[in-house]
């Protein structure tokens, strides 16, 4: 019973957005867009993205009676897709709006879509730009990366997908950064640009409080290093509450539809979050 009142909870969220982003759609229509997308955001928070298992849940309990077969559903997800990322914009600016000037965390995290050996054999994903390295776990992956920033509550406000070859600071330009003036966002060494620091502070009063490395030219006091540090630990138990939601691999005949179940994964662990 808890399960279909969170279900229900994130439909009522889904469908109060939708209205706010002016989305119409045909009256005649035996299932809704909302109710497409929050079987969707169910097969993520519960079935590891298998959206057949979801159907056949939302059927069954008679959350949405009228459920369309496997082909029909995959279409109109396909469909709505493009409803998904302003939905997301919408939420995270009510988050960052009602917080104010506040503190957040960037970061990233790798989605490998093959193993390295299977490479060449990889059909969604061709050429070198998607080929990655993992510093941190010292291995390479082939796939995306998924740039994401996140409030002091561990919950997402901005995210966006970039190549796997491509690093952190290149992506830094990607991400809007849209908070309240005389915010902080925190970023491990491998956002370092002073240019963009400097311009960013000038220009919108948000001051980036990125970590020094030990040769860096502008190396921190001891008791601002602490604090760079702290704040960049809650955006590791993030990560790892993610990809909890993901099965070993993610199921698409597409690259798109593989990026519609990343979207989604997302979606619903900030949904999750806010019903909590």
């Amino acid at each position: 019973m808890l399960t279909e009142d969170k279900i229900i909870g994130i439909y009522c969220i889904i469908d109060d957005i939708l209205k706010g982003i002016g989305h119409r759609e045909d009256e005649r229509r035996r299932v809704s867009d909302s109710e497409v997308i929050t079987t969707a955001l169910a097969s993520a928070l519960y079935f590891g993205g298998h959206l057949d298992n979801a159907r056949g849940f939302m059927k069954m309990t008679k959350l949405v009676p009228k459920m369309l077969d496997k082909s029909r559903f995959n279409r109109r997800l396909h469909s709505v897709s493009e409803l998904v990322f302003p939905m997301f914009w919408q939420l995270g600016n009510e988050l960052k709006n009602i917080a104010g000037a506040s503190e957040h965390v960037i970061d990233s995290f790798p989605v490998a879509l093959c193993d390295n050996i299977r490479i060449s054999r990889c059909k969604l994903l061709k050429g070198e730009q998607w080929r990655g390295r993992q510093s941190s776990m010292r291995r390479y992956f082939y796939g995306v990366k998924v740039q994401v920033m996140i409030n002091t509550q561990g919950i997402l406000v901005e995210f966006g997908f970039v190549p796997g070859c491509e690093s952190d600071v290149q992506a830094l330009k990607k991400l809007p950064m849209a908070v309240t003036p005389e915010s902080k966002i925190y970023g491990d060494p491998s956002y370092t640009n002073y240019q963009a620091e400097d311009g960013i502070k000038e220009a919108e009063f948000i001051e980036l409080m990125i970590c020094r490395k030990s040769n860096s030219k502008r190396p921190d006091q001891p008791w601002i290093r602490f604090i760079k540090d702290y704040m960049r630990k809650g955006i590791e138990t993030t990560f790892s509450q993610i990809k909890a939601l993901f099965l070993r691999k993610i199921h698409a005949v597409t690259f798109k539809g593989v990026l519609i179940k990343l979207v989604m994964f997302i979606l619903a662990f900030t949904l999750n979050n806010l019903t909590n």
